[in-house]
C-alpha cells in the first residue's frame, strides 16, 4: 500500500480565531487508539469545545469529540476521552510558563493527517472581548467594501 503523502485536513475550528487573540501555534502529534483513527479517516471530528491543558509535564487534549467508530466492537473508544500531545520538552517548558499568565489558554485549530499522521495544530490564545470581536467584523466588512468598489471600478 502506499504511504500517503501531504497534508488531509479533518475538522478545524473556526469560532477559535473569532473568540481569541493567537499568540503562537504549534504541531503537535497525537496519540490515539486504533478505532480513532479510523473514524478520523472517515473525516468525523469536532474541535468545537476543545481546549488543551498542561499536567505533571505533559500536555492533553481535552473535550475534542471523536464519534465512535461504527464498525468497531467493545474494543471502541470513548468520544470524548482526553488525549495525549506530543510535542518537544522545550515546548511543553515554554507553554508552562506562557499559560501561568493571567487570560492565556492553548486552544485547538486545526485536526489533520500529515504524511499519514494524526496531527493537531494548537495555539496560546488570550481571550477576546466583546467589543474587539466588532472591531474585526466592522474592520473585515471594511475591507470588503473596498475590494468590491476596486473591482467595480475596474
Amino acid at each position: 500500500m502506499a504511504r500517503e503523502t501531504g497534508r488531509k485536513l479533518i475538522a478545524q475550528n473556526r469560532r477559535a480565531r473569532h473568540d481569541y487573540h493567537l499568540d503562537e501555534t504549534y504541531e503537535a502529534g497525537i496519540v490515539l487508539t486504533g478505532t480513532e483513527v479510523k473514524s478520523l479517516r472517515q473525516g468525523r471530528a469536532s474541535l468545537v469545545d476543545g481546549f488543551a491543558h498542561i499536567s505533571d509535564g505533559e500536555v492533553w487534549l481535552m473535550n475534542v469529540h471523536i464519534p465512535e467508530y461504527s464498525q468497531g466492537t467493545w474494543t471502541n473508544h470513548s468520544a470524548r476521552r482526553s488525549r495525549k500531545l506530543l510535542l518537544h520538552r522545550e515546548q511543553i517548558s515554554r507553554l508552562i510558563g506562557k499559560t501561568r499568565e493571567p487570560g492565556r489558554t492553548l486552544v485547538p485549530l486545526s485536526l489533520y493527517f500529515s504524511e499519514g499522521r494524526a496531527k493537531v495544530e494548537i495555539a496560546l490564545a488570550r481571550g477576546k472581548r466583546e467589543y474587539d470581536k466588532r472591531h474585526d467584523i466592522a474592520e473585515r466588512e471594511a475591507k470588503r467594501d473596498i475590494e468590491r468598489a476596486l473591482r467595480r471600478r475596474r
